[in-house]
This record gives C-alpha cells, sequence and structure tokens, in this order.
C-alpha cells in the first residue's frame, strides 16, 4: 500500500452492496439514517476522507459522516434537468463546471438541442447563487488525490448522484465512495460502473420516492444547509487557495491557506511518492490552521520528475526546491514577516533538515512525521531549529533512524513515539495525535 492509498472496507468488496440489519424497514429520519451509513463506512476512520453532500437532504447526512469519520465536509452541487412541461421529471443532470449529463430518454420528452441549453443555464444559474449562500467567499474543495465519499438521503433516478460522481471523477480522486441509505435497484445499478465503491444500507424492489422509507422526511430550508456546512461540531478549518511557484523553471502547483492573524508560516514537505494532495499532511495541515498558523504545500517536483524514483530520493533537489518555494514566500508581502516552519515526512524530512541548516536564521521549528532525517546526513549536526521528530511505534525501522539522527543534532531535538502507529500513521487516532503535537511544538517555538 503507497502513501495515497486509501484503507479498504473489511465487509464488501468494490461496489459492493452493504446490507444493515433491519435498514429494509426504513428509517426514523436523515439522522438515524446517517448513523447507520457511519458505522458501515468506518473503515474510512483516519483517512480524512472528503464528504460531499448532494444539497439539500443530502447534507445532514453528510454532517454527520464526516463527524464520524474525522473528514471534511462540502457539498457537491448538481441540479437535474427537467422535462419540457414537467420540471419534476429528471432528464439529466448539470454540474458546477457545466458538464451536462442527459438521460437515454430526454428526446422522448420533447427536449431539443435548444431547451436543453436553455434549461441548463437556468439550472447552472441556480448552482452559482447555492454555492454563493452555502459558503460565500470559499471555493468547492479540491477532491483531487482524496478519498471522497458522495453522500445523499436516497437515490430515486440516480440521475443527480450520477452528474456529482462524474463531476468528481473529474477531479482524479484517489478512491471515489457512493454511499447513501436507500436507493432503487436500477438507480443503484446505474452508479455501479461511476464509482469505486457503492455503498447502499437497502435497495426495497418496490421502491416509489426517496421518502416513503423515512418515518420523517422534512424538508431542509438553506440557512439549514449554511449552518451544517460551517457547524461541523469541531471548529472548521479555514480554506486553502491554490498558488503557483516559480522554481527552477518550473511552475510548482501549491495551496496556501492564511487563517487572520497567523502566528506563523508551515510550509509541508512531502515524501517520496507523495504530492501536495497528501492526504494525511492535508489533516495536519488543517489543525495548523485552526490553531492559527498559515500553510503552504506544494508539490517538490514535476509529474514528469515524480515518475522518476531516483529524483524521489535525491535530497539535494528536493532540498533545492524548497529553497524556491521559500524565496517565494519572501518576495510575498504578507508572507515575509511571519516566522518559518516546516513540516517534513519520509525524505521531505531530509529536504527539510538540510535546508533547515543552510539557513538558521529562516527556519525557527521543523516537525517529522515517519521522517527519514538520517539522509540529511553532516547537516544534521548543523541544525540550529528546534526539531520535533515523531515516529510510530509500530515503525521499527524508521524509529531506529530517528533515534541515531537525533543523536547526530546538537539543537533542541525532541523524539516522540506514537504507539501503535505504522509507518503511515492508518492506525485510528494517530494521526489526530501526529496533528496535536505538531501544532503544539510551531506554536511554541514559531511565535518566539
Amino acid at each position: 500500500m503507497s502513501a495515497t492509498d486509501p484503507p479498504r472496507s473489511p465487509r464488501a468488496a468494490a461496489n459492493g452492496h452493504h446490507p444493515v440489519p433491519d435498514a429494509a424497514e426504513g428509517f426514523r429520519d436523515r439522522t438515524d439514517a446517517a448513523r447507520r451509513l457511519a458505522q458501515v463506512l468506518a473503515a474510512y476512520r483516519g483517512a480524512h476522507p472528503l464528504v460531499l453532500a448532494i444539497p439539500r437532504g443530502g447534507v445532514p447526512i453528510g454532517r454527520i459522516v464526516a463527524d464520524a469519520l474525522g473528514g471534511e465536509l462540502d457539498v457537491v452541487l448538481v441540479r437535474k434537468l427537467g422535462a419540457p412541461g414537467n420540471p419534476e421529471l429528471a432528464i439529466g443532470a448539470i454540474d458546477e463546471q457545466g458538464h451536462a449529463m442527459l438521460a437515454d430518454y430526454a428526446a422522448e420528452t420533447g427536449a431539443d438541442a435548444a431547451y436543453v441549453q436553455a434549461e441548463s443555464a437556468r439550472q447552472l444559474a441556480l448552482i452559482q447563487a447555492r454555492r454563493a449562500r452555502y459558503s460565500p467567499g470559499h471555493p468547492p474543495v479540491d477532491a483531487g488525490g482524496r478519498t471522497v465519499i458522495v453522500v445523499d438521503d436516497g437515490l430515486a433516478t440516480g440521475a443527480t448522484m450520477r452528474a456529482a460522481l462524474a463531476a468528481v471523477r473529474a477531479q482524479r480522486p484517489a478512491r471515489l465512495v457512493c454511499a447513501v441509505p436507500v436507493a432503487s435497484p436500477r438507480s443503484l445499478d446505474g452508479v455501479k460502473a461511476l464509482a469505486d465503491e457503492v455503498v447502499c444500507l437497502a435497495a426495497p424492489p418496490m421502491f416509489l420516492a426517496v421518502g416513503q422509507f423515512y418515518d420523517h422526511f422534512q424538508g431542509i430550508p438553506d440557512e439549514e444547509v449554511a449552518r451544517l456546512l460551517t457547524a461541523p461540531g469541531a471548529e472548521a478549518a479555514p480554506r486553502a487557495r491554490p498558488v503557483r511557484l516559480p522554481v527552477a523553471g518550473l511552475q510548482l502547483e501549491a495551496d496556501l491557506c492564511v487563517p487572520d492573524g497567523a502566528l506563523g508560516l508551515v510550509v509541508f514537505v512531502h515524501g517520496s511518492g507523495s504530492s501536495r494532495r497528501s492526504p494525511r499532511n492535508r489533516l495536519v495541515a488543517q489543525a495548523l490552521n485552526r490553531n492559527g498558523l498559515a500553510t503552504l504545500l506544494f508539490d517538490l517536483l514535476s509529474e514528469a520528475e515524480d515518475a522518476d524514483r531516483a529524483a524521489r530520493f535525491d535530497i539535494e533537489t528536493l532540498a533545492g526546491r524548497l529553497a524556491g518555494a521559500a524565496a517565494w514566500v519572501g518576495r510575498d508581502a504578507a508572507l515575509s514577516g511571519l516566522p518559518l516552519g516546516l513540516f517534513g515526512a519520509s525524505t521531505g524530512a531530509a529536504a527539510a533538515l538540510v535546508y533547515a541548516a543552510a539557513h538558521p536564521r529562516k527556519v525557527r521549528a521543523v516537525v517529522s512525521r515517519g521522517g527519514r532525517p538520517d539522509l540529511a546526513g553532516d547537516a544534521l549536526g548543523r541544525v540550529e531549529a528546534p526539531t520535533l521528530l515523531l515516529a510510530g511505534g509500530a515503525d521499527r525501522q524508521v524509529l531506529a533512524l530517528n533515534k541515531s539522527a537525533m543523536a547526530a543534532m546538537n539543537c533542541e531535538a525532541e523524539l516522540v513515539i506514537v504507539p501503535g502507529a505504522a509507518h503511515l500513521f492508518e492506525e485510528p487516532g494517530t494521526l489526530e495525535q501526529v496533528a496535536a503535537l505538531a501544532a503544539d511544538w510551531f506554536r511554541s517555538h514559531l511565535p518566539r
């Protein structure tokens, strides 16, 4: 399993049906349905999944599922395209990017090209208005490279879910899951080819409407959707924005997040085979954001370079890319005054320490997660920044390498062992410990 591989559910294979006792009898309400759904999705706890809910009814489901799995919630905005003279009959759907998907029978309803174009424009305008109401000032969360779970309160025709899955798939997630409490068997068959895994608690043969399987199925106003998106039961992290870093003749993709009144800036230096989209680094970054720290996650290598395994272990090149990113930070008026910290993982930890040794006045603190600080070589003895080494208790080889590296360091250095954690910190709760320890270290050392 690579650093970006998500966990597989132990209860069923991809595209499987996940029956839950008594689900065929229906649900009390969306809360009941969401809790049962979260139980079946428990294997994704610790992977920090992105839960995308289809408004409006899917948002209460998504809020509970995201909180139960330790994930992030956003909406995936798609609208059904209504038939001429019968807007309740879906002839297809359109997503936030303006891509329309039509049903095979659309033409039979009298929907010609002109009608589809006009209906698509009308529904796209409604989507844009919804985004402004639900998350004003925030763009959609990027699904690229992440485990994404798309949820709704049920599937009738399935047209909206199919459009949602297609829209998310275009963003190249690491794994795409469709999860609903109830669906018609026909709609369930229609989504299986679009997701890596389909989770459905019940697919009754006598299916008329989603609402028939809920004792209480009240409408969800827009105000409630906005509240659920911004009140996750844990404080929401600020949203990152994409930027490009001109480094070594390349344009490296990056994500920058700067909370109001930021105490410092932490630059993430990812490891071999990873990228700025690392779900583990993202979870840590969001924890730092909630603690008032700005974060910059960037791709150290171009796509072509990353295909070369040797390039991933070229510590000198990786440290050079970090130097280029730091230089970009220094030219930005809003960032240049922030104390600088580095968060390194795997080979990225070595690159961070090499850069810290060469720039002792710039780097205030370093944290390594499951890192290879030993690869920094002679630079270890020249590091002046306080350094926290985090290693998993079950990752014995890397733990031994971290111990030897710390012995070679002359600065303030501390090795913390996370009990039961293996190299990727996939075990429940272990990555959250990493995030909390990193936040404490940076808050203690950066403001100085």
